[in-house]
C-alpha cells in the first residue's frame, strides 16, 4: 500500500489521498475484526461490488477528531435501530462514496460509538461546501444527517483499547508522492531550461546542484524511514513499539516533503507560481498534509508520552 500511494500521490494527490482513506479504513477493520463476523462478510461483498467507504468524524465545534472532543453528531435509540442527527465536516470522497461510517455520541450508553451509514439512507445529504485552496480534488464536503434511521446491526463499532495502526501510513506515503513529483519536475526544469545569460541550462549552477542535492537528500531520508516502518509493522511480532514510528513517519515525511516542495520551487523560480504549472498545485496539497492525523504537535506528545511511560 505504501509504495502504491506513493505513486499515486506523485500523480494525483487528491486521488490518492481519498482512496487511501477507503484502503486504511477497509484495511484497519478487517485487519483488527473490529466489527461482528456477520457485519464484515456482508460488507466484503459489499467492497467486491465496488463500494467506497469513509469515516466520518470530524466536525466544525470539535476539531479534529485526535483532540478527544465529543461529536455534536447523536445516535438515539429507536425502535430496533437508531436515529441520527448531525453534520460531519471534511468528508473526504463525499459524493463518491457509497458508506460512511458514522462517529455519533449514544446517548443510552453514555459513550462515542460508530454507525455504518450506506448512502441511499433517507435524510443523508451532502452539503456541496468544500472550498480549500489544497486538496480541492477530494471534495470533502459536509455530511449532513437529518434523522437518519439505521437498525441496530449498523451499530458496528463502540469505545475499545486503541492499537497499532499501519494502514495510516496511506497518508504520509500519499505526501512523499507529491513532494517525489515535486522533485521530478524541478528536475525537468533545470535539466531543458537555459537563459541566455548562460551556457547551457541551469542544471550546471552550483547553486541549482545545490538545491537538487538537498531535495534528494530529503528524499532519500523521509523514503526509507516510511519504507521501514511499513516494513516492521507487516513484519514485527511485536507491533506495540511501533506506535512511535508511525506518529513519527507521518511528521517527518511531511516537514522533509514540505522542504522538498520548497527548494523544487526556488530552482524553477517565479514560474513555480504559474497556475499552468504542476508546482503551486503541490505547494497547496502539501500544505493540507499538515492537518491531516496526527498532527505534528500531538505526535511528539505521544512518542515523549511513551517513552516516559506516562500511558
Amino acid at each position: 500500500m505504501v509504495v502504491l500511494q506513493t505513486y499515486l500521490g506523485a500523480n494525483d494527490g487528491a486521488t490518492a489521498l481519498s482512496i487511501g482513506w477507503h484502503l486504511s479504513v477497509v484495511g484497519q477493520i478487517y485487519e483488527q475484526t473490529m466489527w461482528n463476523q456477520d457485519m464484515l462478510n456482508r460488507f466484503a461483498k459489499d467492497i467486491e461490488s465496488g463500494a467506497l467507504v469513509n469515516r466520518a468524524v470530524s466536525e466544525a465545534d470539535t476539531g479534529s477528531p485526535t483532540r478527544g472532543g465529543r461529536p455534536a453528531t447523536h445516535a438515539v435509540k429507536q425502535d430496533d435501530g437508531y436515529l441520527l442527527n448531525g453534520v460531519k465536516t471534511f468528508t473526504s470522497m463525499s459524493k463518491a462514496l457509497t458508506h460512511y461510517i458514522v462517529a455519533a455520541y449514544v446517548a443510552d450508553l453514555q459513550e462515542v460509538g460508530f454507525f455504518l451509514v450506506p448512502r441511499e439512507f433517507d435524510g443523508v445529504e451532502i452539503a456541496e461546501n468544500w472550498n480549500m485552496v489544497g486538496m480541492r480534488a477530494t471534495e470533502s464536503h459536509d455530511l449532513v444527517l437529518n434523522d437518519v434511521w439505521v437498525p441496530k446491526d449498523f451499530f458496528v463499532e463502540s469505545k475499545r483499547k486503541p492499537q497499532p495502526n499501519g494502514w495510516i501510513l496511506h497518508i504520509p506515503s500519499t505526501y512523499l508522492g507529491i513532494a517525489q513529483a515535486a522533485r521530478n519536475y524541478a528536475i525537468d526544469f533545470a535539466t531543458s531550461y537555459g537563459p541566455n545569460s548562460i551556457e547551457g541550462t541551469i542544471s550546471h549552477l552550483p547553486t541549482v546542484q545545490q538545491n537538487i542535492g538537498k531535495m534528494e537528500s530529503l528524499l532519500l531520508s523521509a523514503r526509507h524511514f516510511l519504507w521501514s516502518t511499513a516494513k516492521g509493522y507487516n513484519y514485527s511480532e511485536n507491533q506495540p513499539h511501533l506506535w512511535n514510528e508511525t506518529s513519527a513517519s507521518k511528521v517527518l515525511v511531511m516537514n522533509q516533503g514540505l522542504e522538498v516542495v520548497d527548494l523544487a520551487m526556488r530552482i524553477v523560480g517565479a514560474k513555480s507560481l504559474e497556475m499552468d504549472r504542476p508546482l503551486q498545485r503541490y505547494y497547496r496539497d502539501m500544505r493540507a498534509g499538515l492537518h491531516n492525523p496526527p498532527m505534528e504537535d500531538a505526535a511528539y506528545t505521544n512518542i515523549a508520552k511513551s517513552l516516559c511511560n506516562l500511558f
